[in-house]
């Protein structure tokens, strides 16, 4: 049986990316509930990429008019905005901010953190900033559940929204997440 060395690891390659595929599904199916019903301080936008020319991308983009849609329903009298500058600037709290506006919201209730770069830092630097305030974190789907643990450490019981991207952003964050997720667990930062 020479090939039996091959079907065992083919085996293995398809079980593992079931796995994989699955749990990456299983954050975007949790991420996708509604936020539960009730007021906030803030509404938080995690950072997400900006692309070049200061576009915002297409996960900011969501993420970002599901927060003035949530604000406009009265759910918080402040939005939130983090992360600094990636590949290509400005920093992603400025783009989402500028979107925002666009969308009607004024200046004066918008608070923008931008020196992070990672959920973590997006977490440490709005409470710097915020206290400790009851917020609501609209993030991508997949991200809901990182989002709001990481968030935990800094603010009392914060809440999730998980925004829909487009179905390629998705998927491909959703893989993604699930080994940010296990490199959260493994160094103890979940």
């Amino acid at each position: 049986m020479p090939n039996r060395p091959w079907r065992i690891l083919t085996l293995l390659c398809i079980v593992t990316g079931l796995a994989w595929g699955g749990a990456a599904a299983a954050l975007d199916l949790v991420g996708g509930a509604s936020p539960p019903p009730g007021t906030y301080d803030y509404i938080v936008v995690a950072g997400a990429g900006v692309l070049p020319g200061g576009v915002p991308s297409d996960a900011l983009r969501v993420r970002t008019e599901l927060a003035v849609e949530l604000w406009r329903a009265g759910r918080a009298p402040r939005l939130a905005f983090t992360g600094g500058v990636g590949d290509w600037g400005p920093a992603e709290a400025v783009v989402a901010a500028e979107l925002a506006a666009s969308l009607g919201v004024p200046r004066e209730v918008m608070v923008q953190e931008e020196r992070s770069t990672s959920t973590e830092e997006n977490a440490r630097e709005l409470h710097a900033r915020l206290g400790d305030a009851h917020i609501l974190i609209v993030t991508d789907r997949y991200h809901v559940v990182r989002c709001r643990r990481v968030f935990g450490h800094y603010f009392t019981g914060p809440d999730g929204a998980g925004a829909t991207s487009p179905w390629a952003v998705r998927s491909r964050g959703a893989l993604r997440e699930v080994l940010a997720l296990a490199y959260y667990v493994l160094t103890g930062r979940f």
